[in-house]
């Protein structure tokens, strides 16, 4: 455990931030996981479920939970996973 006040400070403002940043990873992987069951079923669904998971992916690189390039290729890869119609 720290001793200073400033080190007990930043203990503590690490601990809210990765709470945050974990609800946000989780968040995601629960959306990456919808759109795959919505795709390998080939659901209608699967368009919108798209959507929500390029804005989670967005906001995740935006709040440098993960690189924008990393963000970028997860993306590319998931659309074309979409069935083509």
């Amino acid at each position: 455990m720290p001793q200073r006040r400033n080190a007990i400070k930043d203990l503590r403002k690490n601990r809210t931030r990765h709470l945050h940043n974990q609800q946000i990873k989780t968040d995601l992987k629960k959306a990456v996981k919808q759109f795959m069951t919505a795709a390998t079923d080939k659901k209608a669904e699967a368009k919108d479920l798209l959507k929500t998971l390029y804005k989670k992916l967005d906001k995740a690189a935006k709040r440098g939970i993960m690189h924008k390039n990393t963000a970028a290729h997860r993306k590319s890869r998931f659309a074309k996973l979409l069935p083509a119609k």
